[in-house]
């Protein structure tokens, strides 16, 4: 199959090399230092030292050139990237199906993913949502992975995964594309919940604690918004947010722990040097729990610390000092 991965982040690559034995890659670039790294060196310094890129590969700035002739697109940029590139394609009149590995709701509009391509290019386009819990490091390096694939088109679905199946990655398919989307996206900012946790030194027994009511969180919402409640015990929800939470390659995690230690918020995105997705995700959950009256206390205290509206540890004292309640309501 011809694959064109648009976006050469850490994601992107990732995804080139692990699909490039099998299948013809080619990978898109904006950047140009990244363009000539890659093609130099086979190596993309700046987003995934360390992993070589199979001569096969190819590797482009010409967006129109990299997508023409491509049977399967990746659109592999962050979610703020999605409607503009969306929008290319659009432009170009690109018909290819097409998946997505970003996560998150898109900022001020609170849509998400498969919403901002339906809107751009129309009901009748062929698109799906790889997620799960995967960090692009250890895809890169070919450590055994399973992921989900969900899309508007079973059939679609069902054969993709095939395809892209190796023996490295494991892909599954799924009919639940929200439930999908909602689970990738609202692991973020429990991850970043669970670096507060372990940043103060809470305990184990804390972070356990918290991944678990996330999770009833992340359901809640997801069922509020037309998902499967069942989806939330798979890959792309219970495993994610696992994965999320209590990896140490984590970014959204790594935000968390710089918020305990009274770091801004502008210095830890600094420090990081990537997208973080739970920060811009966060805001975007507390709008929606309210307006949808969803009860969603970890991730509103979440936005609130990001905002700046509670100290972390105010956060955390201001969620145990909760009334009680059932714990399956």
């Amino acid at each position: 199959m011809k694959i064109t991965v648009i976006g050469a982040g850490a994601w992107g690559t990732a995804l080139a090399i692990a699909f490039a034995a099998e299948h013809a890659v080619k990978l898109w670039t904006r950047e140009s230092d990244v363009a000539v790294n890659l093609q130099q060196t086979r190596e993309n310094q700046r987003f995934l030292p360390g992993y070589r890129l199979p001569e096969s590969v190819g590797v482009s700035e010409d967006f129109a050139g990299a997508v023409e002739g491509a049977e399967l697109l990746i659109i592999a940029t962050p979610l703020a990237g999605l409607r503009p590139t969306a929008q290319r394609l659009r432009e170009l009149g690109c018909a290819a199906p097409l998946l997505w590995v970003c996560k998150g709701f898109e900022a001020l509009t609170g849509k998400l993913a498969h919403q901002v391509i339906a809107e751009e290019l129309g009901e009748a386009a062929i698109y799906g949502a790889l997620s799960g819990p995967s960090f692009a490091e250890e895809v890169a390096a070919a450590q055994p992975t399973a992921i989900t694939l969900a899309a508007n088109d079973a059939d679609f679905a069902r054969r993709v995964a095939a395809s892209l199946h190796n023996p490295h990655l494991r892909i599954y398919a799924n009919d639940d594309l929200i439930g999908v989307e909602v689970g990738g996206a609202v692991k973020n900012v429990l991850a970043i919940a669970t670096g507060v946790c372990d940043g103060l030194g809470l305990g184990l027994n804390s972070r356990a604690a918290l991944v678990t009511r996330g999770l009833a969180e992340i359901a809640r919402l997801g069922v509020a918004l037309g998902a499967q409640r069942e989806t939330f015990m798979g890959l792309s929800g219970m495993g994610d947010l696992i994965l999320t939470c209590t990896g140490d390659l984590s970014r959204n995690r790594r935000v968390g722990l710089g918020l305990a230690q009274d770091k801004s918020l502008a210095q830890i995105l600094d420090e990081l040097g990537h997208v973080a997705e739970g920060v811009y995700t966060a805001r975007e959950v507390d709008r929606m729990a309210s307006e949808l009256a969803v009860d969603m206390p970890i991730s509103q205290a979440v936005a609130a610390v990001l905002d700046g509206r509670l100290s972390a540890r105010a956060a955390v004292d201001a969620l145990m000092a909760r009334d009680p309640k059932e714990e399956l309501v």
